[in-house]
């Protein structure tokens, strides 16, 4: 099971750094599971309503997984991830979409099993 709180931002210019996920991107996000099937409770909109008492809480399984769909190609600079105490994941995989549809590993990240956001990728460009 996962319970964690995931951020990505995006640089738009040089001195402003903004959320990928939001409503001005008109991006959306996919989950593997939810706990319990309880959307109302665990869902995945909780990973960035920025409120630290909620996140998205995944079934029990060994490989579980969020996906970020963009209206348009997006350049990631930053990935944060905060998991609930407990519940973190043991190895973590970063992909990006090609423009013919498949799948790159970006990278691993190994997170840490605390409450602290964690700054789990840092793309240098």
């Amino acid at each position: 099971m996962c319970s964690h709180r995931l951020t990505a931002d995006c640089n738009l210019n040089r001195d402003m750094a903004a959320s990928l996920i939001c409503s001005d991107t008109q991006s959306s996000a996919r989950v593997s599971s939810v706990l319990n099937r309880d959307v109302k409770q665990y869902g995945k909109k909780y990973m960035f309503d920025c409120n630290e008492d909620t996140c998205w809480n995944s079934d029990q399984g060994e490989r579980q997984w969020v996906s970020l769909e963009f209206p348009q190609s997006v350049k990631v600079s930053e990935l944060k991830v905060q998991f609930q105490g407990g519940f973190s994941a043991k190895t973590c995989r970063l992909e990006g979409c090609r423009k013919d549809g498949s799948f790159e590993v970006i990278g691993h990240f190994y997170s840490e099993d605390n409450n602290s956001l964690q700054i789990s990728f840092i793309l240098l460009f």
